[in-house]
């Protein structure tokens, strides 16, 4: 298939113009977003058409036509030319320009590669002018570019800075700047911008980033359409992750814990949370053919060989030999006195802090990874799949100290304990711990306890009603949606939810028509990820007392988990047995 051509519809233009498509049957627009819609290079010898607005003739499409544009479909190049054509660099941005310049950023990876963008940049920067007006021109094409590269690296943050390849090209496009700013001062403004944002202030910075060393193959990465997820680097020794270190079969100690955490690190956090001598214990390596592997105080516990190993376990050193773990619920007999002897309200602001944490450090293109890649694990999306599992933890914490206490009376005291704390994650605005507690009480194994709810206060019974039918799943989550949009930020929204929009959309609509890019269905996908940002407009700051801070934080950091179904229902049943 030739080139695509673009096919505007703009109310300035004359009647003459709109003869081309007087008999083209056009869809009609039905999003809200920049109005354009490209065709084949054979559909039309011009390459500009166009449907008169003050047109006086009774035409259905012109009278539902906006002044606004409307992106229907469109090459890559296409969409992109017609974005830097369009780009105002007036101080107050046209907002339909900037949210068609923020889908364009946020989903150009799904139908282009880094490379190809670079080098169309590089190109349309580059571009020569036949006219009068020429130097006007070419400064005007390079600011835009400028901009555009200003608002990619805002986007991306660290993305693009951790990968070598583009820091070249932003480096190229920076050194190509400082030899045109002696031609065209008015560069000058957008080059201290961008000297600011790439953090560089002397010219020698990029000497070795010279035009002449780059090459096409640099600009590769970020790429869905191709590599649909490419290693974004290693992770740095002070970043955090999760880690499970099981305790028995079935149940773990989540542990949120630093890359360069050695064995003693994790095992004194494990010691504390089990209560347990940490000099009884040792740290084990498992791995899924059955070899185990202790590791000594000093060893690195999150490193490359751990990560093909099974599990993490702790075991007994006295049984070193046999190396047998110990014994399910052994160690849980006073966990409930605990968890009772915290104040609920700060144990949810505590909660909330952890969610805060991860959900403030996921970057919303990781939901495009998420997405397209069908892939949850990658390292485009770690700070997503953290939350992701975080969720999944609260939840069969909630199930697990409920399971694990035997006495009844104690154990309607943590369900109201848990009932009072999801109250306070509504009212502080973080929907996805209130969720999980609440999955987490509805639980088959807590919700089967009947001699438990039979002892629930009704007040008690009566408000764990009303928070459910905030999680009621009928006509697409409604009252959850209500709720949530009258919250105002910041707010923490339960991402499986917005993940199943975006999926939603992403599975209901091809992202390409006749080998042209859908940008109606990237508009809508963009729009669901924006989301994000409107959240965290602001910032929480939850405050309490430094010494109840630490407590409730090694707590919540912590969380005891068991993690199989199966292991849930039995305790359910020995506390409980079915009459």
């Amino acid at each position: 298939m030739g080139s695509s051509r673009l096919r505007v519809f703009d109310p300035h233009l004359g009647r003459k113009d709109s003869a081309a498509l007087a008999d083209r049957e056009l869809p009609l627009p039905t999003f809200d977003v920049p109005y354009f819609k490209y065709i084949d290079e054979e559909d039309e010898d011009d390459g500009w058409s166009s449907r008169s607005q003050s047109s006086t003739e009774d035409d259905s499409v012109d009278s539902l036509i906006s002044d606004r544009y409307v992106v229907v479909s469109g090459t890559p190049e296409k969409i992109l030319e017609h974005l830097l054509n369009d780009l105002h660099l007036e101080e107050v941005q046209d907002k339909e320009t900037e949210t068609l310049l923020d889908d364009f950023l946020l989903t150009y990876t799904v139908f282009m590669t880094t490379d190809d963008l670079c080098q169309a940049l590089l190109s349309y920067s580059a571009k020569k002018y036949q006219g009068k007006d020429e130097n006007s021109d070419v400064s005007c094409r390079k600011r835009k570019v400028l901009h555009l590269v200003s608002q990619w690296i805002s986007l991306y943050k660290d993305w693009l800075h951790e990968d070598e390849h583009s820091k070249m090209f932003l480096k190229t496009i920076y050194r190509n700047v400082l030899d045109d700013v002696y031609e065209y001062p008015i560069l000058e403004k957008e080059l201290k911008e961008f000297q600011k944002i790439l953090g560089m202030h002397r010219r020698h910075t990029v000497d070795e980033y010279s035009p002449q060393k780059k090459n096409k193959a640099l600009f590769h990465q970020f790429s869905l359409k191709e590599n649909w997820l490419q290693h974004r680097g290693t992770v740095t020794e002070t970043e955090e992750i999760f880690c499970h270190v099981y305790i028995t079969e079935h149940s773990y100690v989540s542990v949120k814990a630093k890359v360069s955490s050695t064995a003693q690190e994790i095992l004194k956090v494990v010691a504390e949370k089990i209560q347990h001598a940490e000099e009884d214990l040792a740290l084990v390596a498992v791995t899924f053919s059955g070899e185990k592997h202790e590791l000594q105080p000093n060893d690195l516990a999150i490193s490359k060989p751990l990560d093909a190993a099974g599990r993490m376990h702790v075991y007994r050193k006295d049984l070193a030999d046999t190396l047998n773990p110990l014994a399910e619920n052994e160690e849980s007999q006073q966990r409930s006195m605990r968890i009772l002897g915290m104040n609920t309200w700060d144990l949810a602001l505590e909660l909330m802090n952890f969610d805060w944490c991860l959900f403030n450090s996921i970057h919303e293109q990781e939901l495009i990874y998420f997405t397209f890649s069908r892939q949850g694990n990658g390292e485009h999306t770690v700070n997503l799949s953290l939350l992701l599992q975080r969720c999944n933890e609260v939840q069969l914490w909630v199930a697990t100290e409920i399971l694990l206490c035997s006495q009844l009376g104690k154990r309607v005291q943590l369900v109201k304990k848990f009932i009072k704390i999801a109250a306070h994650c509504k009212a502080q605005r973080n929907l996805n711990s209130f969720f999980a507690i609440v999955m987490g009480l509805n639980t088959a194994s807590v919700s089967r306890l009947s001699q438990t709810w039979e002892k629930i206060p009704g007040k008690f019974k009566k408000l764990f009603s009303e928070l459910e039918s905030l999680t009621d799943p009928s006509l697409n989550h409604k009252a959850y949606r209500d709720a949530f949009k009258k919250m105002k930020p910041p707010k923490i929204p339960f991402m499986p939810l917005l993940l199943k929009d975006v999926t939603f959309i992403h599975e209901g609509n091809k992202t390409f028509l006749d080998n042209l890019v859908n940008f109606e269905k990237l508009h809508m996908i963009a729009d669901t990820v924006r989301t994000l940002r409107h959240c965290r407009t602001n910032q929480f700051g939850g405050e309490m007392s430094p010494k109840e801070h630490q407590e409730l934080k090694s707590y919540v950091n912590h969380l005891y988990v068991i993690d199989s179904q199966q292991a849930l229902f039995e305790l359910s049943h020995r506390i409980e047995p079915r009459v």
